[in-house]
């Protein structure tokens, strides 16, 4: 059953746990997370970001991820990740998507604000939900490298960035990053802590493949109630293509190779059963 981010985020948000979104690249990927979503009972945002559109054309993404939320059990939020572009964030909205983000984290302050409170009141005619980030997480989503503390979300800024920006959920700059890490991440769990008590919007945390089992122990303590996966899914279906020894079962092993990885963070974010 199709939900938007903020119905999903107020229950996690209630039983104070995390729920993962789970970018899909390709059949393959998007079969595997709701296969675990249904086999785990667990709420599911399903995403597919601004920058993978190359990767798979929009109109394909959009009829696949429609078809899984018409026929899931579980609530399912269909998720635009990382759009910078408003026309495609339109786009998506028009295409039935339930919740967007629009990233103006690189853009000065006053920019961000602006650009996404236009999001903000064009998504929510639509009764779509808009997640925005505050602050910049680095690597290989559009930022530079794995991140300085120039870049975290600064504390002050929150309350003023929420209430004016409009929006329904906070994406946050503790010091993760995109894609694979060079360093191993340090994470700033005492600004999260800080943030989470000022921010009356749910908190997200981006970069979530590469961290530890404490890290995302941690982060949801502290007020992470959504969390962005995706290179580790890529990695494991990449592995498994390779590793496949027919290639007429090398899908079937790719998606349960997603499966997997996605059943475990469901299990470790404590959204199992939650559905």
């Amino acid at each position: 059953m199709l939900v938007t981010l903020k119905e999903i985020l107020a229950e996690a948000e209630r039983g104070k746990y995390g729920v993962g979104l789970f970018n899909m690249l390709n059949l393959e990927m998007a079969r595997g997370i709701i296969e675990a979503a249904e086999e785990e009972r667990s709420p599911l945002i399903l995403g597919v970001a601004e920058v993978h559109l190359s990767l798979i054309p929009f109109d394909y993404a959009a009829l696949i991820m429609r078809d899984i939320a018409s026929r899931a059990s579980v609530p399912v939020c269909l998720h635009f990740d990382h759009g910078t572009d408003f026309d495609k964030i339109k786009a998506a909205v028009d295409r039935g998507f339930s919740s967007v983000m629009y990233d103006g984290s690189s853009l000065p302050y006053e920019e961000n604000i602006k650009n996404t409170l236009a999001v903000s009141r064009m998504a929510h005619k639509k009764g779509v939900s808009v997640e925005a980030e505050l602050g910049h997480v680095g690597g290989g989503e559009g930022g530079t490298d794995d991140g300085t503390q120039e870049m975290y979300t600064r504390v002050d800024q929150v309350v003023d960035f929420n209430e004016r920006a409009e929006i329904d959920a906070l994406a946050v700059a503790i010091g993760t990053a995109h894609g694979k890490y060079k360093t191993k991440p340090v994470l700033d769990i005492g600004r999260l802590a800080e943030i989470y008590k000022v921010s009356k919007n749910p908190l997200v945390l981006h970069g979530g493949s590469g961290l530890s089992n404490e890290d995302f122990r941690n982060t949801i303590d502290n007020g992470i109630r959504k969390i962005n996966i995706c290179t580790e899914m890529c990695v494991a279906a990449r592995e498994a293509y390779i590793a496949s020894a027919n290639h007429e079962i090398m899908f079937a092993d790719a998606k349960n190779a997603v499966k997997n990885i996605v059943k475990g963070k469901m299990q470790l974010f404590g959204s199992s059963g939650k559905a």
